[in-house]
């Protein structure tokens, strides 16, 4: 079991370099895991999907795009430059760019602020009617779609300094560095823009609360302590965006827990081992979490305590949970989305969108949720 499981880990991290140098490689190909994924089990469903519409936005390439909902407009980009504005109810398109560069990240949007990520670290940001209102500098490429919000468009650069532009002007407002561990994964830790402050994941385990007025840390907590004898083994990263609660804040992390933490001060409330690269969904009742070998779990909100666990999705790469109606969903490498029981997580639908890999962030837009697929595919889900 030992000798298998070290086998994995060096295959998991074959797409990883020291210090982040590497480039051609990443875990957003969300391609076929290493160990043989679970066969689809048959099952009566429960719950009716229903496809409500589907547009075509562009390939994602080797980047974890994510689509970006402001009132009934969806937002979402692809790797070719594409910057799309969709009716949310209808998947009919409002508008249609092209930024003129590759894109490496988007979308992040307040209505007003349209933002993505280019080449080599640059910020777009455009108006909510295609244009262009300013472009800025990063120090080095982005990954993480960017964080707008409180006047301020936020984002961090592989070499871990997060950065604030006005969100009118682009002009710099502040930077934050942290120190960049040795080894990490190549990925997209979120970023939560909330009043004052904003909550920032970071590689190496670590989930900062920066002052939104100069970006001075309100607190900051592990989520991840680095373990282990090799640097392997030590890698710790913050994954997906943290999501807030009520006053909690909570996030999971690789090889390291997953836990709600208070937003004002940083204090745990509960913290449970735990290892995902992609990030946590939640209702009013519990935070739920894929971790890295494909078993969705249920915590409650209050002390973390395991409601459910389905591990039928083993080895499956699968999408951050979502919570949409009773169900919980998620999506896999093949283009499949699978809807579990938000009571005792069960199968209880499943529905194909292409044959490409659901990239990790789903939104939520009234009574739908929203999917991209690695190829394009844009889709709308509701259940009945």
């Amino acid at each position: 079991m030992q000798k298998m499981q070290k086998v994995r880990t060096a295959v998991k991290f074959a797409c990883i370099g020291a210090a982040l140098m590497l480039s051609g490689c990443s875990l957003f190909s969300r391609k076929a895991p290493s160990n043989p994924p679970a066969a689809l089990v048959e099952f009566k469903p429960s719950v009716t999907v229903r496809t409500v519409w589907t547009a075509s936005v562009g390939k994602a390439d080797t980047y974890a795009f994510a689509p970006a909902v402001s009132g009934t407009s969806i937002y979402a980009a692809s790797a070719d430059g594409t910057v799309n504005r969709i009716e949310g109810t209808t998947g009919v398109s409002v508008w249609r760019i092209n930024a003129g560069m590759k894109l490496t990240a988007g979308v992040g949007t307040d209505g007003f602020i349209v933002a993505v990520a280019g080449e080599k670290g640059a910020v777009l940001a455009y108006d909510a009617e295609g244009k262009l209102r300013w472009k800025a500098q990063a120090s080095s490429e982005i990954l993480s779609s960017p964080a707008v919000g409180q006047g301020l468009v936020i984002v961090r650069s592989l070499d871990n300094r997060i950065t604030a532009f006005d969100a009118e002007t682009g002009e710099r407002r502040w930077t934050a560095q942290r120190s960049v561990p040795s080894l990490t994964l190549r990925s997209a830790p979120g970023i939560l823009i909330v009043p004052q402050a904003a909550f920032v994941a970071l590689p190496g385990g670590r989930l900062s609360a920066l002052n939104l007025a100069n970006g001075g840390p309100w607190w900051e907590m592990a989520i991840g302590d680095p373990r282990g004898t090799t640097e392997l083994e030590r890698v710790a990263d913050a994954s997906g965006m943290p999501v807030l609660v009520g006053r909690d804040v909570c996030a999971v992390a690789y090889q390291g827990r997953v836990g709600c933490f208070d937003a004002g001060t940083g204090t745990a409330h509960w913290v449970k081992n735990f290892s995902s690269d992609v990030g946590v969904g939640a209702d009013n009742h519990n935070l739920y979490a894929a971790d890295e070998r494909g078993a969705v779990s249920a915590f409650t909100l209050d002390n973390g305590t395991v409601v459910w666990r389905n591990a039928q999705l083993a080895n499956r790469s699968l999408s951050s949970p979502v919570t949409l109606g009773a169900t919980v969903a998620v999506g896999d490498f093949e283009g499949y989305i699978h809807f579990l029981s938000r009571q005792d997580g069960a199968l209880v639908g499943r529905i194909r969108i292409d044959k490409s890999a659901v990239l990790p962030n789903a939104i939520v837009v009234g009574p739908n949720v929203i999917f991209q697929t690695k190829s394009g595919t844009l889709i709308a889900f509701a259940t009945e």
